[in-house]
């Protein structure tokens, strides 16, 4: 009995440790990932994006893979779709 409790003492900080990484690291990461997928499979025509290095604009044409996105009047840019950084909330600015 004493061999046991020896071995489970052993064990607890890296059970802790394991348990530790798994709330703090994974379970966020993954929550995370599944909204980014979310908001990505959520974009239609006509949405304002903001793409990652910062552009806002229209979606005119999307695919699976690129997503057109209109910038200005006559610019449209083609962008891949996991550059979209998310929906953009501020109505001022119009492309």
């Amino acid at each position: 009995m004493n061999e046991m409790t020896a071995m489970i003492a052993n064990l607890a900080p890296i059970i802790l440790m394991v348990l530790i990484f798994y709330f703090l690291l994974y379970r966020p990461q993954k929550k995370a990932q599944e909204a980014r997928n979310k908001m990505l499979e959520s974009l239609k025509v006509g949405s304002r994006i903001i793409t990652i290095g910062g552009i806002y604009g229209t979606i005119v044409n999307l695919t699976d893979e690129i997503v057109t996105i209109k910038i200005a009047d006559k610019v449209e840019v083609e962008v891949s779709r996991n550059a979209i950084n998310g929906v953009a909330e501020d109505k001022n600015v119009s492309a």
